[in-house]
């Protein structure tokens, strides 16, 4: 991902927008409804338009500065709609190109889809930078807005609690609201009446 600092200024955004649109796309589907993710990607773009001028000279960096700008475009979305929707990610299609054939990693893949959805949005948010982005530890601080150093113990706290929850399975859900506020005397209580 190259944009040459000699381009003027829209043939730079131009070549910026073809190289990046589908990783910041990606990025944005994996943390919003995929009805929406279209036009949080337009204002992610836009803001970059505005905020050419800061654009990464190294090319590694661009990608990151791009999600973080993506990141911020979330932020205001969710503010405006006040939706909470839980960060999912797409495990199905990330499985599928990891290969598929093998019961042992199908199984896997389940345990950690459950899993997933018992991280918290923090947790889930620099794993996924990591594996399923790909940034370096620099690279997705930067989209944080945190230090390398924060970010990779938030890594390697959410990796060590997701592999507890693959390891013993995800807490049990109560089945009823009876089920959470039964407490034992009430119960014993019912038994002697």
């Amino acid at each position: 991902m190259s944009t040459p600092q000699s381009l003027d200024p829209e043939q730079r955004f131009t070549a910026l927008f073809d190289d990046a649109y589908g990783d910041v796309l990606r990025f944005v589907r994996r943390r919003h409804a995929e009805e929406g993710s279209e036009d949080v990607v337009a204002d992610a773009f836009l803001v970059a338009w505005r905020r050419l001028e800061d654009l990464p000279e190294d090319p590694g960096d661009v990608r990151a500065w791009l999600f973080g700008i993506a990141r911020g475009a979330l932020a205001n979305s969710r503010r405006g709609d006040r939706r909470r929707d839980a960060l999912g990610v797409r495990l199905a299609d990330h499985g599928a190109r990891a290969g598929q054939g093998n019961d042992d990693a199908a199984t896997l893949r389940l345990d950690v889809g459950r899993s997933w959805t018992h991280l918290t949005e923090t947790e889930q948010e620099v794993i996924a930078l990591s594996v399923l982005d790909g940034l370096t530890s620099a690279q997705a601080a930067r989209v944080l807005g945190i230090t390398p150093v924060a970010y990779r113990l938030r890594l390697s706290r959410a990796r060590r609690r997701l592999r507890r929850l693959v390891e013993d399975g995800p807490p049990p859900v109560p089945r009823t609201a009876d089920d959470r506020t039964a407490r034992p005397a009430d119960t014993a209580w019912e038994a002697t009446s």
